[in-house]
C-alpha cells in the first residue's frame, strides 16, 4: 500500500528512502500521518512540562536530537538523527552539523551577553535553524518548540505562534511563511510579532 503524501506549499517532500523509516504501516495518508506526528508531539511537550533546561543543556547539538526523538520517535526511524538527503531548502547535509555547531556557538555568544533581547534571541536561533533544515521532516514545528523551550530558560511562556497548527494552508500558515521569507532577507520583524501574537 504505501505512504501517500500530498505536500502543502512550503513542505519539504521525503525521500523515498526517508518514507520507509515510517514504523506505523498502518498510516498511508497525509491526514493520518499529521495525526500520528501530532500525538507524538504532545507527548514530547509533555515530556519538557515542568523541566529546567539550562543554557548549556539547550544549546547543544545532543539536545537539538533529543527534541527531535522525543517529538517523532514513536513514527519515524530516522528521528533525531541529521538528515543525509538534498533538500529543496537548507544546507548541504554535509554541512548539518558544522552549521548547527556554529548557530549554537553564535547563541551561546548571543545569550551571554545579551546581543538581542529575550524574544528576538529565540527567534534569531529558530530561524536559522529551520534554515539549516536539520532533519528529514518536522523542522518547522522542531524550531518552533525548541524556541518556546528557549524562551522558558528565560522565565518566559512558550510563544503563542498565533494558536495555530502551522502544518496546514491556512492564512496563519501563510503570514508565517511569509514572515520566515522576510528573516531569510534580515527583516526578523514579522517572525517576532507572528510568534508573541
Amino acid at each position: 500500500m504505501g505512504l501517500n503524501l500530498i505536500y502543502e506549499p512550503g513542505q519539504t517532500p521525503l525521500s523515498e528512502e526517508e518514507m520507509l523509516g515510517l514504523k506505523l504501516p498502518s498510516v498511508t495518508t497525509k491526514g493520518e500521518l499529521d495525526e500520528v506526528e501530532q500525538l507524538n508531539i504532545e507527548q514530547a511537550i509533555a515530556w519538557t512540562m515542568g523541566k529546567s533546561f539550562s543554557a548549556d543543556k539547550l544549546l547543544s547539538i545532543e539536545f537539538l536530537q533529543i527534541l527531535h526523538q522525543r517529538m517523532y520517535g514513536d513514527v519515524w526511524s530516522w528521528a533525531g538523527t541529521f538528515r543525509k538527503s538534498e533538500k529543496n531548502l537548507g544546507v548541504p547535509y554535509h554541512q548539518i552539523y558544522m552549521e548547527t555547531q556554529k548557530l549554537l556557538d553564535d547563541a551561546q555568544t548571543w545569550y551571554e551577553h545579551c546581543v538581542y533581547d529575550q524574544a528576538e534571541h529565540c527567534i534569531q536561533i529558530k530561524h536559522r535553524l529551520v534554515s539549516i533544515h536539520c532533519f528529514p521532516n518536522g523542522n518547522g514545528r522542531h524550531s518552533r518548540l525548541y524556541a518556546d523551550l528557549l524562551h522558558t530558560m528565560y522565565g518566559a511562556s512558550h510563544f503563542s505562534w498565533k494558536g495555530s497548527n502551522l502544518s496546514h494552508d491556512s492564512n496563519e500558515r501563510n503570514a508565517y511563511l511569509k514572515a520566515l521569507k522576510k528573516a531569510d532577507h534580515g527583516e526578523i520583524d514579522d517572525l517576532i510579532a507572528f510568534a508573541i501574537s
